[in-house]
């Protein structure tokens, strides 16, 4: 019975130095840069003077009044055009447009039936 405790003890013990490895520390590594030093500091000394953009109610200054690149006659031009063409959103749109067809019957004819429905007469199917 004592056998078997140590030898459990002994594999409890391997397993815990087996798990127990650690990363090994290889130091500060050094920095590479591109830079030198002195443009380093000159790009410092910039940031430094420049306004920070992080800054609370940065956005709410005045913004710099707009150049457009086109005249304002083209613009409405541009604008009207775009009013009087069709509604690219709207359902059926490039679905063609639906050609007139001439009917076969007169008009007089489509009147007195309307006006026999509206007085409650039955119409002639």
């Amino acid at each position: 019975m004592k056998t078997s405790k140590i030898i459990a003890a002994a594999a409890l013990s391997l397993l815990a130095a087996v798990g127990a490895q650690a990363e090994t520390y290889e130091g500060v590594h050094a920095p590479v840069s591109a830079n030198s030093r002195s443009d380093v500091g000159a790009q410092a000394i910039v940031a430094a003077h420049s306004e920070n953009p992080y800054a609370e109610a940065v956005s709410s200054r005045v913004a710099p009044a707009l150049v457009a690149s086109t005249d304002r006659a083209s613009v409405r031009n541009e604008a009207v055009a775009a009013a009087r063409s069709a509604n690219p959103y709207a359902d059926g749109y490039g679905q063609g447009v639906a050609s007139v067809q001439a009917s076969t019957v007169d008009r007089a004819a489509v009147r007195a039936e309307a006006r026999a429905a509206a007085r409650g007469q039955q119409l002639a199917l």
